[in-house]
């Protein structure tokens, strides 16, 4: 069976299955994707079963959300301490619409949603960022500025009349160039239509903070970190924020915009310094809370993949950076001349792994020099292939009826056949016991001690990638800060 495989040499980004969540429903206002929750207490920080489509059938928003953003998350001192921040803002807030119910969604994306009714939706990656109480508070007012605005509403009534601008001009006009620019123009106004919601939301918020009793300048300081983190992230990517390009389309004002239009509406109420801006409590509700991905859908340590619910693990070969994504993993060399990329099919009735590979699955690249072997003790072939700017090296695994596939991309002549034997030697079928043992990192607050330093802390998280410059983004440090013996801050760790 072929199936189309581009090569991607930038670091993929994590791309969740959000766009299942119909739009006119909900609101996501920060991004950059089982069975019914037991009746019994959890212990704080676990990770709830994967919610069945099937279930909660009345409420097929929210079931959406719990499936595309990994089910719900429980931890109930940070639920706890949500929950008094959502009540106190309900009561400050204007257009109250009844009761808000707070879930926190079991993902590493930073986002946060909300739904007509009153849901609000946090993601635990969202949470790690937030570093005191007016600045978690500041989400949830957003959040919450949505519903009292009936956004979600007129966001429809202005998306139907978009779709039929679109269908009158693809209809009824007949000159394409002309059917094209009113279209364009209808996007254009919708997008100009959520960004101006985004502001009014922003607007609603810090009123809504300053009247809770909160720092309002809570949401200039979180909005700051949304931006220190893109930046991280694309840094990542190897690439700047500067080479990015204002997308004329994006449904969100630019970070810069934002965090001017809520600072001044802040100092239209208070100056700096008055309000709760509780760091101590709010520290305290998320040490232990899972940080990154959830083992279930693999892990990455450094160079080491781990999943525990496939039971298998790898590692990269020497100088890859590898990206768990929802259904595969991506790697790219230090230098960005390889690619790697491990995925999983499931074998025809009566198909043998060789005659699988024989076929290839890459289009365009002819599969020969085919071979039996093994990886982890498990049936194995290896083969290689030539595109026209690419040599690839191919790995297939049979692990019942399903096959671990490993294409590793080189471009030019150079032939990676050095790096795909070390990926095949390093293969592991995990022992129950294995699997059982990979456990997600958390979050663990641990208190300066007198001359302790930025790299001593990132020297207690060596599994992270830029660990110093993580620490800083996670404790809304700047660079060269020092930091001050007695006073918490966020590490990751197991």
């Amino acid at each position: 069976m072929r199936e189309a495989w581009r090569i991607q040499l930038a670091r993929r980004g994590k791309r969740l299955a959000a766009l299942a969540v119909p739009a006119l429903l909900l609101a996501g206002c920060l991004g950059e994707q089982s069975s019914l929750l037991p009746g019994d207490a959890a212990k704080d920080g676990e990770i709830a079963p994967r919610i069945s489509a099937v279930q909660r059938a009345s409420d097929p928003e929210h079931q959406r959300l719990l499936s595309a953003f990994g089910g719900e998350y429980r931890a109930p001192a940070t639920r706890a301490a949500l929950e008094d921040i959502v009540q106190r803002l309900a009561k400050a807030s204007a257009g109250q619409i009844g009761s808000y119910e707070i879930t926190i969604l079991n993902s590493p994306a930073v986002n946060a949603f909300a739904l007509p009714n009153g849901r609000l939706y946090v993601t635990r990656g969202l949470l790690a960022l937030a570093n005191d109480t007016s600045e978690i508070a500041s989400v949830l007012a957003h959040e919450i500025g949505h519903v009292t605005a009936q956004h979600a509403v007129q966001r429809a009534e202005k998306e139907a009349e978009s779709a039929l601008v679109s269908q009158v001009a693809s209809q009824v006009l007949k000159d394409p160039t002309q059917g094209a620019a009113v279209m364009a123009g209808s996007k254009l106004s919708l997008a100009r239509f959520s960004r101006q919601q985004e502001l009014e939301a922003d607007r609603i918020s810090v009123t809504s903070l300053a009247r809770a009793g909160y720092d309002p300048y809570g949401a200039s300081r979180f909005l700051a970190t949304l931006g220190r983190n893109t930046a991280f992230r694309d840094s990542g990517q190897q690439q700047s924020a500067g080479d990015k390009r204002l997308d004329m389309l994006a449904t969100h004002p630019q970070t810069p915009e934002r965090i001017a239009a809520v600072t001044a509406a802040a100092r239209q109420i208070a100056a700096p310094g008055i309000g709760e801006h509780d760091a101590g409590r709010w520290l305290g509700a998320i040490d232990g809370l899972a940080y990154g991905d959830d083992p279930r859908d693999g892990v990455v340590r450094g160079r080491r993949y781990v999943n525990s619910a496939l039971r298998i693990a790898f590692a990269a070969p020497d100088g890859f950076s590898l990206e768990a994504a929802q259904d595969m993993v991506i790697g790219v060399s230090a230098n960005g001349a390889q690619a790697l990329r491990f995925d999983s099919v499931k074998l025809k009735p009566e198909q043998s792994l060789e005659s699988y590979v024989a076929a290839g699955w890459i289009e365009g690249v002819e599969t020969t020099g085919i071979e039996k072997t093994e990886m982890g003790g498990q049936p194995a072939v290896t083969a290689h292939g030539k595109g026209s700017d690419w040599i690839f090296r191919l790995a297939a695994v049979q692990l019942g009826d399903r096959v671990y596939r490993f294409i590793l991309a080189a471009r030019g002549s150079s032939d990676p056949e050095r790096q795909m034997r070390s990926i095949v030697e390093s293969f592991k079928v995990l022992t129950p016991a294995e699997a059982q043992a990979a456990k997600p990192l958390r979050i663990r607050i641990v208190t300066a001690g007198a001359g302790e330093t930025i790299a001593d802390m990132a020297a207690r998280m060596p599994d992270q990638d830029r660990p110093a410059e993580l620490f800083q983004l996670l404790n809304g440090l700047d660079r060269g800060a020092a930091l001050v013996p007695g006073q918490r801050y966020k590490i990751i760790g197991e």
